[in-house]
Order: C-alpha cells, then structure tokens, then sequence
C-alpha cells in the first residue's frame, strides 16, 4: 500500500503546469542539475512560488535536493 501512496504523491506534486514544469526543466539538466536560480532562469517563477513548487515535487519523492556551499542542486530523481 505504501507504493500506492508514494505515487499518489508523486501524480499530486507534478498536478499543476508550473510544478511540471520546473521538473521538466531538472530532467533536461541532467545528472547535473540546477540551482533555484537557475531554475529560475529557465521557467520565470518567483523565488518564493518556486520553492513552494520545489518542496511539493521533494515531497513526492519526484526531486532530490544536495546542498553544495552555500547553493542548493535540485536533481530530478530517476
């Protein structure tokens, strides 16, 4: 059943263009991934929408976040 809810969470995190779009824009970056600013860049959402968006998508186990320094990578999770 837990396999159940962990996609149910996934559908949910990816149930809006905006969120879908920021794990498009992870999954074309590759295995390098992008920080928020940079994710920024390429889907011109506001910092704070874009964080709600980036802990959904974590949230459904759809994202991986490593802290490097000071910046966050944000990896699309295979």
């Amino acid at each position: 059943m837990l396999e159940l809810e962990t996609a149910a969470m996934g559908f949910a995190a990816v149930g809006s263009q905006p969120r879908l779009e920021v794990l498009l824009a992870l999954v074309r970056a590759g295995g390098k991934g992008l920080t928020v600013g940079e994710i920024q860049e390429r889907v011109g959402q506001p910092a704070s929408t874009l964080a709600h968006h980036l802990r959904h998508l974590a949230d459904g186990g759809l994202i991986e976040q490593v802290r490097e320094g000071r910046s966050v990578i944000n990896l699309a999770a295979y």
